[in-house]
């Protein structure tokens, strides 16, 4: 069983957002916009989550140099409740330096949490697609510490470099293939869902926003996914009388 981790919930707002799939970048100014409106939203929340991909590409800590994302990173740090970061597919080279500057705590992929007494599963997402064989090989490499220390070794305008060709043979790659092999796998789903014991998982990643049932062993199981920020930005918001999609839109 995935060790159980509690959020802060003694603010008594009895609300708990999450995130997904920012994809931050500086070619896309807005998003810092529609961070603020999330960060806003926290003012009335016990925790926030983003669960992957905050930003569009992140290759080491020394991203932080970069004037964008070091205005992300206080933005974040602004949150007026506790706020809980994952890594994802294109983030997942965070590490201490940006969980100090953004004020937050960084989570294992996956983590359990016990959302208002429903024992929920919080991953990015990328894991349960394990159809998309050739990521899943890639993701094996590259999450390996030795390839980490010695990618972190080079300097920072290679490192932006490569990760830049990465992503546009990544493109190039899923252009070639059927989509569904770019979403999550029934059978991940399920044994996931089954492994874990909990009847819950809430993902981001695929950018298929939606929640699913799921019957697993006979157990009545669903799946949320959340929505990514490439068009208008939006939050899951959780209470104990359920949930709802707030979108960070401009008013």
């Amino acid at each position: 069983m995935t060790p159980l981790h509690r959020y802060t919930a003694d603010r008594g707002h009895g609300a708990v957002l999450f995130a997904s799939d920012l994809h931050l970048s500086a070619r896309h100014p807005q998003g810092l916009d529609e961070l603020r409106r999330l960060l806003a939203l926290s003012r009335e929340a016990d925790a926030l989550y983003l669960l992957g991909d905050i930003f569009e590409h992140w290759v080491g800590d020394d991203d932080l140099d970069v004037p964008f994302n070091a205005a992300a990173a206080r933005l974040i740090a602004t949150a007026a409740c506790p706020v809980y970061a994952m890594h994802g597919n294109r983030d997942f080279l965070i590490g201490p330096r940006f969980e100090r500057e953004a004020n937050c705590a960084l989570l294992n992929d996956p983590t359990l949490i016990d959302l208002f007494g429903t024992p929920t599963l919080l991953l990015h997402g990328d894991t349960l697609c394990t159809d998309d064989t050739r990521y899943q090989r890639f993701r094996e490499v590259v999450r390996r510490p030795w390839v980490q220390r010695l990618f972190l070794a080079l300097p920072h305008w290679l490192r932006t470099g490569i990760a830049g060709y990465t992503r546009k043979r990544s493109r190039q790659a899923q252009s070639a293939v059927p989509a569904s092999l770019l979403d999550v796998s029934p059978i991940a789903v399920e044994e996931t869902l089954r492994t874990s014991g909990v009847r819950r998982l809430l993902h981001g990643h695929t950018h298929r926003p939606g929640q699913h049932q799921v019957l697993v062993d006979g157990r009545e199981c669903e799946r949320w996914v959340l929505a990514d920020w490439y068009g208008v930005g939006s939050a899951l918001r959780v209470s104990a009388q359920g949930a709802d999609t707030v979108s960070l839109r401009p008013t």
